[in-house]
């Protein structure tokens, strides 16, 4: 199977700060030199941002755990220690940061895209040159650096895209990502041919329009059948949805009630995006009189009918996905997903002290 991951569980620790230093001057000629400890450095920072050139979360799945650099200590001679390396991690648009715990959302990717720094490092530890006073003026006292902090997150993916194809195994999904872009799925004359989500940009007058190929949707799916359920969160930051129906299918007048009712039961939302419904396989004798058949039990969808074997209603289909492209439609969003916050850490159990 292709490599993807859509979920992963990391742990993250920044660094700790670097110790200050209890030193004094010892030069030559410098009778009774004072203090001369530096200060400790401070840890870095884990630092998410995000790659427009990452597709899933394939580079986490076998690294779980990441850490920044601790501080250095300070040394004598008021000599500071440097500060540790942040720890970048890079994630793919579309995103998400939970709390393992609560499942709370940390950040949403694909509202905003800038660097989003989750834990800071400790502080570095004062040296002893901070205590020298008038009272005090061989001061022995330096302060260790602040220990880093440490969480345990999900991170999950949406795949971000203008138009879902939503169909049955086989409904032709593929092939027509194949013909409208540069995306090569798996093709085959055989049921779920499709085991992960697809992308592909088709190009139109200058315009981008990212399209999504879901893995083919059976009935159950929303309970959990077939392969359907793993890859319906998807769907869900689509700006519309287009329902393939298999012309050559007994079940061709049925499968959009039953795809849509797996929609609604994932989500409500869902049911609510701009969608088209496309008859597929147009090119087949069977096929004959069913496009007609299906646009009159759905009067108030808007129906087209393809055949990617010939060519017939590519070029429509493409401007048609323009066009739903191109629609704003704000009740389309998904709205169940929490506004952009950064979490404090005292909501996760793992942190030290």
């Amino acid at each position: 199977m292709e490599r993807f991951a859509d979920e992963v569980i990391i742990e993250v620790s920044s660094g700790s700060g670097g110790n200050g230093c209890a030193a004094f001057r010892r030069e030559k000629y410098v009778p009774r030199g004072g203090p001369s400890g530096g200060d400790g450095g401070r840890g870095g920072d884990i630092v998410f941002t995000v790659r427009r050139n990452l597709r899933t979360l394939a580079h986490l799945r076998y690294k779980h755990t990441f850490k920044a650099e601790n501080g250095n200590d300070g040394e004598g001679a008021g000599r500071y220690g440097s500060n540790g390396a942040d720890m970048i991690i890079p994630l793919p648009p579309g995103s998400l940061i939970r709390n393992i715990e609560t499942g709370e959302l940390i950040r949403d990717f694909s509202k905003n895209q800038d660097n989003f720094v989750f834990l800071k490092g400790g502080n570095g530890g004062w040296g002893n040159i901070h205590f020298k006073s008038s009272v005090n003026q061989a001061p022995r006292k330096a302060l260790p650096g602040k220990p880093g902090q440490t969480a345990k997150i999900k991170v999950e993916l949406q795949i971000m895209a203008d138009i879902g194809l939503v169909g049955f195994p086989n409904a032709g999904k593929s092939s027509l990502l194949d013909r409208f872009t540069n995306a090569r799925p798996k093709i085959a004359a055989y049921p779920f041919t499709t085991k992960i989500p697809n992308l592909g940009v088709l190009t139109i007058d200058d315009k981008d329009i990212i399209i999504a190929d879901i893995p083919g949707l059976i009935e159950g799916a929303s309970q959990g059948a077939g392969l359907g359920i793993r890859f319906l969160k998807h769907i869900s930051r689509t700006q519309a949805l287009v329902f393939l129906i298999d012309l050559s299918q007994d079940n061709y007048l049925d499968a959009f009630d039953v795809l849509l009712n797996e929609l609604g039961t994932f989500s409500v939302d869902l049911t609510k995006k701009k969608r088209l419904l496309v008859g597929t396989k147009t090119d087949l004798p069977e096929t004959e009189g069913r496009l007609s058949e299906l646009a009159a039990k759905y009067p108030a969808e808007e129906v087209m009918s393809i055949s990617v074997f010939s060519g017939e209603g590519i070029k429509e289909l493409s401007y048609a996905f323009m066009r739903l492209a191109d629609s704003k439609d704000a009740d389309a969003d998904i709205a169940d997903e929490q506004p952009d916050e950064d979490i404090d850490i005292d909501d996760f159990p793992e942190e030290n002290e």
